[in-house]
Order: C-alpha cells, then sequence, then structure tokens
C-alpha cells in the first residue's frame, strides 16, 4: 500500500525521500548490496589480469559484462512494464546472488579459465539487464510523490557512488589477506539484504503496459524519438560512456604498470573516483529544478573531457587520483542527472522502457568504449588511448554547447504538467 503522508519533516530537503518507510527499505538492502557488487568487480579486473596480463582481455570481460544491456535492455524494458516488477526484482536478486557464489566457487576450486570468465561476464551483464530497470523503475513507488523521485534517484546514485568509494579499498585489502573467491562470496551474500528489504516493502502495483511485446517495445521507442529532449539527452549519455568511462578498463594497467603498484593501489584509484562520483551526487540531490541539473550535467561532461586528459599524463601517483576524483565526479553528474531528467518527463505507464532505454545507452556504450580501449591499449598504449578518448570527447562539447539553450527551455517544457 502507499503511504500516505512521508515522515519528511525531520529531515534536511536534501534527504527528504529516506522520510518514506518503503524507500529506507530498499535504501538499506541496496547499501549493503552495491558495496559487495563494487568488490567484485575490482575482483574480477585484478583477477583477469593477473591470469592473463592482457589488456585486450580486461576490455572483453567488461564489454560482456555491459554490451547484453545495450542488447536486451531496450526488450527488457518493454517486459518489465508488463510484469508485476516487485516479485521479479527479487527474483533477479536471487540469481545475482547465485552468479556470484558459482564465480567464487570456480576461482576457489582453480577451474576458472578465460573461457568462464566470458561466460560469467555475460551472466552477469544478462542479469543486470532486467536487474537495473526494474529497480530503476520501482523507486517513483517506494516514495509514492513525483515531487520527490528525483531526490530518491540521487539518493539511489548517492548509495552507487558510496559503494564505489569504499568498496574497491575493501576489495584491495581482501585481495591482499583472502583471494579473489572470498570476494565474489562476499558479493553473493550481499544481495540477501536487498532481497529482504524488498520483502518488507508494500506497495500498490504500477500499472502494467498492454499489449504485444512489440508494440510495447515500439511505443517506447517512438516517445524517446520524437521526443527532442530525451533524444538529446540519451545521445549525451552515449558520447560521455563511450569514451570517457572507457578509464574503468584501463585501472588495472595504469595500477600495475604505470603506478609500479598493486590490488590495494587499484583499489584506491576505484575509490578516489567513488569519492568524486559521491560528492557530485550531494549536489545533485539538493537541486530543486530541471535547469539547474541540465546545467550541472553539462558541466559534468566538460569535467570529464579535462580529468581523463590529466589522467592519461599523469606519471605521479597524486596527481593520478585527483584527475580520478573528478573524473568520478563528472561521469557521475551526468549520468545520474540524465536518469534525474528522463524519470521526470516520463509518463508513468512508459517508465520501465524509459529507464531501459537509459541503462541500455548508459551501460551498452559503456561496453563498446570499454573493448575498443583495451584494444586500442595493447597498439596504442594506456596513456596515449586515455588521451584520444578525451580528445573525441572535446569534440562532442563543442556540439553539446551548441544545443545547451534549447535543452533547457525544452526539458522544462515536457516536464510541465500533463
Amino acid at each position: 500500500m502507499n503511504e500516505s503522508k512521508p515522515a519528511a519533516s525531520r529531515l534536511p530537503s536534501s534527504m527528504r525521500a529516506l522520510g518514506h518507510r518503503n524507500f529506507r527499505f530498499y535504501f538499506l538492502g541496496q547499501a549493503i548490496s552495491v558495496v559487495g557488487s563494487w568488490i567484485q568487480q575490482v575482483a574480477m579486473s585484478w583477477l583477469v589480469y593477473r591470469l592473463t596480463g592482457s589488456a585486450a582481455l580486461l576490455g572483453v570481460t567488461a564489454f560482456c559484462a555491459l554490451v547484453p544491456q545495450l542488447l536486451v535492455g531496450p526488450l527488457a524494458g518493454a517486459w518489465i512494464d508488463k510484469q508485476d516488477k516487485k516479485k521479479w526484482l527479487i527474483g533477479v536478486q536471487g540469481m545475482l546472488a547465485l552468479q556470484g557464489f558459482v564465480l567464487a566457487i570456480l576461482t576457489w576450486t582453480d577451474l576458472i579459465n578465460t573461457a568462464f570468465l566470458i561466460v560469467m561476464s555475460l551472466t552477469l551483464g544478462l542479469l543486470n539487464s532486467f536487474d537495473t530497470p526494474l529497480r530503476q523503475a520501482l523507486i517513483s513507488s517506494f516514495v509514492g510523490r513525483r515531487e520527490d523521485l528525483s531526490n530518491a534517484l540521487a539518493l539511489n546514485a548517492m548509495l552507487f557512488n558510496i559503494g564505489r568509494s569504499i568498496g574497491p579499498p575493501i576489495a584491495g585489502l581482501l585481495l591482499g589477506l583472502t583471494s579473489e573467491a572470498a570476494c565474489f562470496a562476499i558479493n553473493g551474500v550481499s544481495f540477501l539484504a536487498l532481497m529482504i528489504g524488498l520483502v518488507y516493502i508494500e506497495i500498490t502495483a504500477p500499472p502494467r503496459a498492454s499489449g504485444s511485446m512489440g508494440d510495447v517495445f515500439r511505443e517506447g521507442v517512438h516517445y524517446a524519438w520524437h521526443t527532442w529532449p530525451v533524444r538529446m539527452l540519451i545521445l549525451t549519455l552515449i558520447a560521455l560512456n563511450l569514451t570517457a568511462s572507457a578509464y574503468a578498463v584501463l585501472l588495472p594497467v595504469f595500477a600495475r604498470d604505470v603506478f609500479a603498484g598493486d590490488a590495494t593501489t587499484l583499489g584506491w584509484l576505484w575509490g578516489v573516483a567513488g569519492g568524486g562520483a559521491f560528492v557530485s551526487t550531494l549536489l545533485l540531490a539538493a537541486c530543486k529544478s530541471d535547469r539547474a541539473i541540465v546545467s550541472a550535467l553539462v558541466s559534468g561532461v566538460v569535467i570529464s573531457a579535462a580529468a581523463i586528459i590529466l589522467f592519461s599524463l599523469s606519471s605521479a601517483l597524486p596527481l593520478a587520483m585527483l584527475a580520478m576524483a573528478g573524473l568520478g565526479s563528472g561521469i557521475s553528474v551526468c549520468n545520474v542527472g540524465i536518469n534525474m531528467l528522463l524519470q521526470n518527463m516520463a509518463p508513468e505507464n512508459l517508465r520501465g522502457r524509459v529507464v531501459s532505454l537509459f541503462t541500455s545507452a548508459r551501460f551498452g556504450f559503456d561496453a563498446i568504449g570499454g573493448l575498443l580501449a583495451g584494444f586500442a591499449a595493447s597498439v596504442l598504449g594506456a596513456r596515449h588511448t586515455l588521451l584520444v578518448e578525451g580528445g573525441v570527447l572535446l569534440l562532442f562539447i563543442a556540439f553539446l554547447l551548441t544545443r545547451r539553450a534549447r535543452l533547457l527551455r525544452t526539458v522544462a517544457e515536457v516536464h510541465a504538467p500533463r
């Protein structure tokens, strides 16, 4: 059932979504789950590079973990809008837990090899194709009030970035004390927290879309293509994640070969990027208008380009960590801000499809960018690859700035009461 009134009066404006009981249960469960996911991601990248020493294979496994969201994501959104979202979200958490446990067993028994790494990455990507849009589409039901949706989305992103700040250093510590298998097992256990939180949530099921899968899918694509600010926001998402987000694939190379470090160095590089991203979500949580969010995300693209160029040129670890903080902040403010704007504009019956288009562009082109970066680094080297990525992003920024005024105007128009 929906809550009649949130107990938000005692909370600051930037945390008001936590006044909703249902969102608090989700928030606590997701907080634990996201830390486990970051521990697994760092352990996975370290395992791949430790076993193979191949930058190209880092790109391949990252691609396999993300590309299903590009290929399956849009269709998953049409399917999600026809289902009981809460029930399926619980089921997907169980399958994600199983994936973590299987990966732990394969690694612990030394059965893991290149083929298994690719298969497990593809499995994770396929499950995330349903997990991410399911969670995102349900957040509006968890808060029950449209005016609190942006804040709930910002707080949800804040969780992701807190996990990104503390998960990688924890992973680095665990890798030094135990093994990759232990990290994978911890991730498997972490999904149980969100499953328990979802069991205690009581909501009225969102309305389901009717019609065939083909009709439902085409309706979502038609809305996104023919709504100019939606189309422009998704294009920005693609450009950013095809270029700046590719840094993640090459971090093990920088940690070991450029900065002469180990898994702990990798964890700290991930962690400072997460710290920068966390600060950006704090700022977004305080935004009270769509115009402010648009201005923030445009700034985020500019910061991302500057930071990735600075990181590619850095030879000292402290300077590289400063660049990582800026890169994490710029990418996060752009990705999260676009998600907030798209969900604010989306009609309720199209929410699953709009979210799936967002996740498809966000993670799918991240996958393509990572794959290209991995292969480019094997030819050009990691430094030159990121320098090229930054240059390409600068070209897109010149295009984006010519559309900034129209984007500010049309986002407000689409968000007007229907």
